[in-house]
């Protein structure tokens, strides 16, 4: 990230911060410029050899030309810039940066599929790098590496399909017990195929599920039972999913955060306290197990019967309601202590708007765009009340752009 003399934020791929580039622009806009570094006139001593062969045309990561405290330095720079310069906020506290594996983490990914007789057949992988073209890709260091390993095999399992040119994605979901893939098909399949997918299950340990239509039509195919599920251990709790439900997409991070986010709240006996945009349960059930009355709100009334599913199967006592809180808010549900606060990229602003003055008296608010972050922030210190007395960065998604963030806010 740079800034023109007007002050103009400017991101450039392939720089980083303290090389002397020429660069090129492709994207202009009204906050910022995206650019392409042509040359460098000296290197950053953070720059390194990028680990993947296919790194610079797949557009899974923008970043592994940087060493890990490099991406995380500037990650951190980013989330300050923009609550300091959207939200007009500084926090009272740097928490330090969260850390975690490098390489093995994507648990969840959605690999586009096509078939380019040019190229030999079919293709699965990525995208490349602004193009709507999926990467030639034999390997894939950010996956675990049993489904790294599996990328030329799905290759040729799915070039043996009648419906070879009707299957456009595969969605990855590891779980602690099990791999599940999901193969979207477009035209219904014949016998063979069904055997096709059956030994590929087989041969390779997988979990197959089919799904011919929208995310609510994929079920398992071969095993006809499967059942993933992710542990926290640290609360003695394991969460059962379905591989198209919402994860984290890298578990051991996940299992840090949510440690951090129980450190920040201070969830006690007595309490109560709303977790919003809940769900299956990963903030919640953790709430729960710490002594507080939770009650975890979400938008999704699947979601949520997973969520009521995983506090029976853990003997925790939590409640779940679906609840659009963009528009009701939590005037219907009462008074809360503490709020836990995970939204989607969108943030939250009309729900910290419509929050009392006089409660709750501690927010944990975990983001994904520091932008949206910044601005809710912005409305709770200076609108609400609130300090913000916390923020820190966590590699959720190491080698990409992606900043996903902890902030403590205290009344």
């Amino acid at each position: 990230m740079a800034r023109t003399a007007e002050g103009k934020v400017v991101f450039i791929e392939g720089a980083l911060p303290g090389e002397d580039a020429q660069v090129r622009i492709f994207k202009q806009g009204r906050k910022f410029d995206v650019g392409a570094a042509i040359s460098l006139a000296h290197h950053s001593p953070g720059r390194r050899q990028p680990r993947c062969a296919h790194f610079g045309v797949c557009g899974g990561c923008a970043t592994q030309h940087a060493d890990e405290r490099t991406q995380m330095a500037a990650k951190q720079r980013w989330l300050e810039d923009c609550l300091e310069r959207i939200g007009k906020v500084k926090p009272e506290t740097l928490l330090p940066i969260v850390y975690g594996e490098e390489w093995g983490y994507r648990h969840r990914a959605r690999l586009s599929v096509r078939r380019v007789e040019k190229k030999g057949g079919v293709l699965v992988g990525f995208r490349e790098r602004r193009s709507t073209y999926i990467a030639d890709m034999r390997e894939c260091p950010v996956l675990p590496d049993k489904v790294s390993r599996l990328l030329p095999d799905l290759r040729i399992l799915i070039e043996s399909l009648s419906v070879r040119e009707r299957v456009p994605q595969i969605e990855v979901a590891v779980g602690d017990n099990a791999t599940a893939l999901v193969f979207r098909h477009l035209l219904p399949l014949t016998e063979e195929d069904e055997t096709a997918f059956r030994e590929f299950a087989a041969q390779h340990g997988v979990h197959v599920w089919l799904q011919p239509g929208g995310p609510e039509s994929a079920r398992p195919f071969a095993p006809v039972e499967s059942d993933l599920f992710y542990a926290l251990p640290e609360f003695g709790l394991t969460l059962h999913f379905r591989p198209t439900d919402f994860t984290q997409v890298n578990p051991a991070l996940n299992r840090i955060l949510v440690a951090k986010a129980m450190q920040l709240l201070e969830p006690k006996q007595g309490e109560r306290i709303a977790d919003l945009f809940c769900g299956l349960g990963n903030f919640s059930l953790p709430i729960a197990k710490r002594g507080a009355q939770v009650i975890g709100l979400e938008g999704s009334r699947e979601l949520v019967e997973r969520a009521r599913t995983n506090a029976l199967a853990n003997g925790v006592v939590a409640q779940f309601e679906v609840a659009d809180l963009f528009r009701q808010g939590l005037a219907p549900f009462g008074r809360f202590d503490k709020l836990l606060l995970d939204p989607p990229r969108e943030g939250a602003v009309e729900i910290v708007k419509a929050l009392p003055r006089d409660w709750p008296s501690r927010i944990v608010y975990v983001s994904c765009d520091p932008a949206t972050l910044a601005r809710d922030a912005g409305v709770l210190v200076h609108t609400q009340g609130f300090r913000l007395t916390a923020a820190g960065v966590a590699n959720m998604f190491p080698h990409t752009a992606h900043v996903e963030s902890i902030t403590l806010f205290e009344r």
